[in-house]
């Protein structure tokens, strides 16, 4: 059994920002320019499509699975000795198109999350296929899963079935519904028994859907670590992991959790 003691401290960078629409060398200049100066981080967090903003044009805007932003991905995760993480459109095969989060390690591999719950109200689920499997990923001993903004709104999808230490989400999620990402990401760290970290964009798209960001870092009891309102820039937050052990042993409720299998 893991000692989560023992675990050293794990440091956060969430990049919060306008994007620029359908603009792929634009937004990964722009988005170097923000990661030139960061040091001594272990996790860099960039919003959902962070290289062309939330697009239904999946067509135009895919790339393949080791594309241009990938590679940039891979690079900025090299230079930084940090794991990189962001969503962009990826084209599988022929009408495939999948909004896929990256999890780009240093040592140049990496593993990816497509996103499970399509937003249907802005027709995501009629230009993307969705995702089917969770990933857990490790980084200096924690367990770490990834998920993509709507996948937020169920509970579900984000339980803790594998004694998660961190949740995150990528998020390009409207100032409109700002009330419900305030509510759910603590009702996710309080029901998981984790930190979560979340990570908005903010701005206005060529829809005229405007971002006022709120990107954030929750304990395990759904208190605030981190949180932004809509400016652009860096946000950094340390965790620790002895509290999160001390408090999982005072009071292990997922010990009495429903049992359930998932339903593909």
């Amino acid at each position: 059994m893991r000692d989560l003691t023992l675990l050293p401290d794990l440091r956060l960078a969430l990049v919060q920002s306008p994007l620029v629409w359908h603009d792929i060398d634009a937004n990964l200049q722009h988005f170097s320019a923000l990661l030139s100066s960061l040091q001594a981080i272990d996790l860099v967090l960039l919003p959902e499509m962070f290289n062309t903003g939330f697009t239904m044009d999946s067509a135009t805007q895919a790339e393949p699975e080791m594309g241009p932003t990938t590679q940039w991905l891979l690079q900025q995760a090299q230079r930084l000795n940090a794991v990189v993480c962001g969503s962009l459109i990826v084209q599988l095969a022929d009408k495939d198109y999948r909004n896929r989060l990256i999890w780009a390690r240093p040592d140049g591999s990496l593993e990816h999350y497509d996103k499970r719950h399509l937003f249907r109200m802005a027709g995501e689920h009629k230009h993307f296929t969705a995702g089917e499997q969770q990933l857990q990923v490790e980084l200096k001993g924690w367990r770490i899963r990834p998920l993509i903004c709507y996948d937020l709104r169920f509970p579900v999808w984000s339980r803790d079935a594998q004694n998660t230490d961190l949740l995150f989400y990528l998020a390009s999620w409207p100032a409109a519904r700002s009330t419900a990402w305030n509510r759910l990401l603590p009702a996710r760290a309080i029901e998981n028994l984790c930190y979560v970290a979340a990570v908005n964009r903010t701005g206005i798209d060529q829809q005229g859907y405007a971002y006022q960001g709120d990107s954030q870092v929750l304990d395990f009891k759904g208190d605030t670590v981190l949180h932004v309102a809509a400016e652009q820039g860096v946000f950094y937050a340390t965790l620790p992991a002895r509290p999160l052990a001390e408090f999982k042993q005072r009071f292990p409720a997922y010990l009495d959790a429903d049992q359930f299998a998932w339903n593909q």
